[in-house]
């Protein structure tokens, strides 16, 4: 196998076992970006030296018998919208072009602790708003399955990336589905943690109001469940510069392997592909022994229409401006749309938004300690044709019910591939969401692991040259 399509899992016995070293593993991962970037624009920003230099220091501590770490050698990349030391934080806006980060998000910083290898910076909508992946500074990052569909987004890039073949792990985040979606789209597995679960601050920024501090995480997109468990416990080591963070251990207790099945949540309009691939994981884990129950989920449409009031009162309040300054013109589509879906709410209705996720959360506990896993779409369609949102936003947004009623809660989700389908738009991998309760990740995981055997095997795929 070709280095560059190694899980990290792999990577890390490969280079431990001395089969191969951080080096030649690094070289070639930046040998596969110089073949493959082109043709999807994944990969924005890069430092060879410098991701040389941190393989060469694996190299080193290895050949000294010292501990590397549990990602020794693993190429890996960033987001562009987190702090990464000595490159800019450009959020995919042209006004933060030259917003250079003096220090490390503490995400990055984990990653680096662990051994990983950055070898690029990945893309991301303007201001990390839509399920698509296109800029004004950058430009537009294709999926490198089908062009023809979306890469995801926001985290679209990421996922473009690792699909092809870019790293072995894309860090992502999630506010309203910008890790599930671009996994989902790009054939990937990918999660989005626990609020607290995975430390966060960008250092080069003003924090963020209450509503992005209770809703947006950073977590992993990767081609095996065993890379999302690897990555997932290095992003979570303990960071005292994210007040949110909570050092709750990565393995809870024993739990009942029961699961409930919801395909249509609160009236979503099901796909007969989506529904299919939800109905392939219930199978999947009744063949393994788990009880599944086809049942309703507690409320998603009210706690997204909340989100989506939070959202739009801490863009008019801190951002207006950015958005008139930056003027791109997929960014200012998508917040018109989302301000004729949901007026722009005054004092009041954001302290009623923050008064009902309490109740929401209270639901929400309760329905998963009786189901310790909820099967649910990711998306009530397959991965949508690119940009559809330019054309018919609402039909997105409804689409996208369980992507953002989900973080008002802070809860864990994630995508989990279940194989490809022929869609609107083509060739399109397919999947199923799975929803835990706060801090059992490994939960989810376990249920992802035995849908994954039971799944077509992850690949990396080649994309055509446009």
């Amino acid at each position: 196998m070709d280095l560059w399509a190694l899980t990290a899992t792999q990577t890390v016995e490969m280079i431990r076992n001395g089969k191969t070293s951080a080096r030649e593993v690094t070289q070639a991962a930046l040998g596969r970006m110089d073949a493959v970037n082109p043709a999807i624009n994944a990969v924005v920003a890069r430092d060879d030296a410098a991701a040389l230099q941190a393989a060469d220091a694996v190299d080193s501590a290895i050949a000294m018998g010292h501990d590397a770490g549990p990602m020794a050698g693993v190429p890996v990349t960033i987001k562009e919208n987190v702090d990464q030391e000595g490159f800019v934080t450009t959020n995919g806006l042209r006004i933060q072009k030259d917003l250079m980060a003096d220090a490390d998000n503490p995400v990055v910083a984990n990653m680096r602790r662990a051994g990983a290898v950055i070898i690029g910076r990945t893309n991301t909508p303007a201001f990390s708003l839509r399920w698509f992946t296109r800029n004004a500074l950058h430009g537009h990052t294709l999926n490198p399955h089908n062009p023809g569909i979306t890469p995801g987004g926001s985290s679209g890039g990421a996922a473009s990336a690792t699909a092809a073949g870019i790293g072995a792990v894309g860090h992502g985040t999630d506010i309203g589905g910008s890790i599930r979606y671009p996994a989902y789209a790009c054939g990937l597995q990918g999660i989005r943690p626990t609020l607290g679960r995975v430390a966060a601050w960008n250092p080069s920024s003003p924090d963020r109001h209450i509503g992005a501090q209770l809703m947006a995480v950073s977590g992993p997109h990767a081609r095996s469940v065993a890379d999302l468990r690897l990555s997932l416990a290095v992003m979570a080591a303990p960071n005292v510069d994210d007040p949110w963070y909570s050092p709750v251990p990565l393995a809870g207790p024993d739990y009942p392997r029961r699961a409930a099945l919801c395909v249509a949540p609160e009236g979503m309009n099901t796909h007969p592909l989506v529904e299919k691939a939800l109905r392939h994981a219930a199978a999947a884990l009744k063949d393994a022994g788990w009880d599944v129950a086809e049942v309703d989920c507690p409320p998603l449409r009210e706690p997204a229409r909340r989100q989506a009031q939070l959202w739009l009162a801490e863009m008019a309040h801190g951002a207006a401006d950015a958005f008139t300054r930056e003027n791109d013109a997929d960014a200012s589509h998508v917040l018109t749309e989302m301000r004729k879906l949901t007026p722009l709410p005054d004092l009041g209705e954001v302290l009623n938004a923050l008064q009902a996720r309490v109740g929401f959360l209270r639901d929400w506990q309760r329905f998963l300690t009786e189901h310790p896993v909820l099967i649910c779409p990711i998306s009530a369609e397959p991965p949508f044709p690119d940009l559809l949102d330019l054309d018919d936003f609402p039909r997105v947004m409804e689409a996208q019910l369980t992507q953002v009623g989900l973080p008002l809660m802070g809860l864990p989700g994630m995508s989990v591939f279940t194989g490809f389908e022929t869609g609107e738009a083509g060739h399109t991998p397919m999947g199923a969401q799975l929803i835990g309760a706060r801090y059992r990740e490994d939960i989810m995981l376990d249920a992802a692991e035995v849908i994954e055997a039971r799944s077509p095997a992850i690949t990396v795929v080649t994309p055509a040259i446009q």
